[in-house]
């Protein structure tokens, strides 16, 4: 599934199509995708396809198209402190860039069918907190990912504000997901060949959108042999934030404000306009016509569309001279690490700040 959209040289390119292809339509939505390097997700030796609008897959670890992504993450209508269940959550690129929206106060809760892709997506996770400027330019809420069949799903557990499914659901598993959602939320799955937008508007009431024609991967189902019951899924708990925890928030917080309004200019996010493309144009051969003056006969060029396309061209051309080089973007500094690293402070209360990242 995919191809709706051109490939990209890299992720900002790829953002660039999504946006003009309106699959990716707001602000916060944008922010997230061009935060997450969608590359990261990709083993090494595949890179060189991430920027496709395509999806992939490798043994267990999957990922949906980005034109997927894109809607999946607009119908989803994210806000700060929400709850979310990503119903198999894979290499955790959805649940990070959901992560960057919903804030520190959010839940962020991922269930996946292979302990193999879980252990993948802890490490990109991992390697994102450590390494990414992105962790520090956001209120992060981090992932939390456990193995086992979404299908198996503990009858006590609680219910979410936000719930994706990335994988096929049959008609008789609807109802199933539908009461892991509260009132007033949101759920996005694919549903008949259907990407399906269902919002609970009360204990017994659902709303649905189809959002897009999708192929997916159904839904494995546990097979249960004779006396043998499944093993029900425990998902992880709400936990509450300890005091030093939520004080590494308001201190970070506080100090990105002033490092945003100290720099303003580093903080402008919006992409250098591409290259107008010149307008195709058809080439025809030149035609002379003639005519008679007195008793001789004199050919008479005609403009063709030949002429009127290299008089385009040239002028073009001429613009494009008067247009000054685009410099190349500097690389951009970290000016939150920069402002902790320089505080009268412990060096071991700096690293705790800086959630004991290298860089």
């Amino acid at each position: 599934m995919g191809g709706a959209v051109s490939a990209g040289e890299d992720n900002d390119d790829l953002i660039d199509n999504l946006k003009e292809a309106q699959y990716i339509r707001t602000d916060r939505v944008e922010q997230a995708f061009r935060a997450i390097d969608r590359g990261d997700y990709y083993l090494d030796s595949y890179r060189d396809n991430a920027y496709k609008d395509l999806a992939w897959k490798h043994g267990n670890i999957h990922l949906s198209a980005p034109c997927i992504y894109s809607e999946v993450m607009e119908a989803l209508k994210l806000q700060q402190g929400l709850s979310f269940l990503n119903l198999g959550s894979g290499t955790g690129y959805l649940s990070t860039m959901v992560g960057l929206i919903i804030g520190p106060f959010g839940v962020n809760h991922g269930v996946e069918l292979h302990k193999d892709v879980v252990e993948y997506a802890k490490e990109r996770l991992d390697e994102f907190i450590k390494n990414s400027d992105s962790f520090d330019r956001f209120e992060f809420c981090e992932p939390h990912f456990v193995v086992g069949n979404c299908l198996e799903i503990s009858s006590d557990s609680h219910q979410y504000d936000r719930i994706y499914c990335g994988a096929g659901v049959q008609k008789d598993h609807e109802n199933y997901m539908k009461i892991l959602l509260k009132v007033g939320g949101i759920l996005v799955m694919p549903i008949e060949d259907q990407l399906t937008q269902i919002t609970r508007t009360g204990q017994s009431s659902w709303e649905s959108k189809n959002i897009l024609a999708v192929s997916f991967a159904p839904l494995v189902q546990q097979s249960r042999t004779e006396g043998c019951k499944p093993e029900a899924v425990v998902l992880p708990p709400l936990s509450v934030r300890t005091l030093q925890d939520l004080a590494r928030i308001y201190i970070r917080r506080t100090l990105r404000i002033l490092t945003n309004e100290e720099h303003p200019a580093r903080n402008n996010t919006q992409r250098v306009p591409q290259k107008r493309k010149r307008r195709p144009c058809r080439r025809r051969r030149r035609i002379n016509t003639y005519v008679f003056v007195g008793n001789q006969l004199i050919p008479q060029p005609m403009d063709s569309e030949d002429d009127e396309c290299i008089e385009e061209e040239s002028k073009e051309e001429e613009q494009e001279k008067d247009i000054e080089p685009v410099k190349p973007e500097e690389p951009r500094v970290n000016h939150l690490r920069d402002k902790i690293l320089s505080l009268p402070l412990p060096e071991s209360l700096k690293a705790y700040l800086l959630f004991y990242r290298e860089k």
